[in-house]
């Protein structure tokens, strides 16, 4: 067992290895502006966002407003404390973090049964499987709403957590990457007298850490962003979501006119979250891209 586990993590840096594929263009000035400009259009509404948050009002009518302010601090406060956005980020991330892992299970687990098991017809399942991708998600939230009541989950973290735990994606992108990993390893494993579920824990999954990784912040982004579904089966305000809270935030007139930097700190408070994932795991994410692409 010792020697198939070092084997296989030999294996697991050769194949991160191959993965990773280093190509260098001679690129010409014009790509570097189209690149820049790029950019700019993706960075500029998030810095005026970022800006607005830092206003007394948020109203922008020439250059010179956007200019950052002095009042970020009771903005940010205001919206954290007075208006409980940070409850709603709370709602947020609990719910992102028990989808991922919920997700992360059931399909390391399906992905795997598809791979490694001969079940009759599995590949019809497997497409069965993608075929929910075809349907779109506001389609099923008429009889889901209605299952959710008869459970009695509605107002819950479970009826906004549990429908999501079933993902075609991952099940596909994990076996898109299982069915890369050598057979001499399951066959070695086999000889060696290694059941499933230790074959799983200490040579599948380390050697999948890096897609793991990727898929869990694919999947946080997703469900850090969830609003529908959480606006309608969730009907006390203090269980709502980031998403939602937002759009709470929109709601609020203070004399006939719009906080815009009010609105605006919620937004760079709800931005921040999946942003700081996504550049702390900048390498995991880009392989899993790569096995998509694969």
């Amino acid at each position: 067992m010792g020697e198939l586990l070092q084997y296989a993590k030999r294996r697991a840096d050769s194949l991160r290895g191959d993965n990773v594929t280093k190509t260098t263009y001679d690129a010409k000035p014009g790509t570097h502006l189209q690149l820049w400009l790029l950019v700019f259009a993706v960075v500029f509404p998030i810095a005026v966002a970022v800006i607005v948050s830092t206003k007394q009002t948020g109203v922008v009518t020439s250059l010179g407003d956007l200019l950052p302010g002095s009042y970020a601090v009771e903005n940010y406060r205001e919206a954290l404390v007075d208006y409980q956005f940070g409850r709603f980020m709370w709602n947020s991330l609990a719910m992102s973090v028990v989808i991922v892992v919920g997700k992360l299970v059931v399909s390391v687990f399906a992905a795997m049964a598809i791979v490694y098991y001969r079940v009759p017809y599995k590949d019809l399942v497997f497409l069965f499987i993608l075929f929910t991708l075809l349907l779109p998600v506001p389609v099923r939230f008429i009889p889901l709403f209605q299952l959710m009541n008869d459970l009695g989950w509605s107002n819950t973290i479970l009826a906004i957590t549990v429908p999501y735990i079933a993902s075609a994606t991952t099940v596909f992108i994990l076996r898109q990457h299982f069915l890369s990993i050598p057979t001499s390893i399951v066959e070695t494993a086999k000889l060696d007298g290694v059941g499933p579920l230790r074959f799983m824990l200490f040579v599948l999954i380390p050697m999948s850490k890096g897609v793991l990784v990727g898929v869990s912040i694919i999947m946080f982004v997703y469900a850090w962003n969830q609003y529908l579904w959480p606006l309608i089966i969730i009907d006390s305000e203090a269980n709502q979501v980031a998403q939602v809270g937002l759009q709470l935030l929109q709601g609020d007139v203070q004399g006939g006119q719009l906080s815009w930097s009010l609105v605006m700190a919620g937004s760079t408070l709800t931005l921040l979250p999946p942003l700081l994932l996504m550049i702390v795991f900048r390498k995991p994410l880009l392989e899993t891209f790569s096995i998509q692409q694969k």
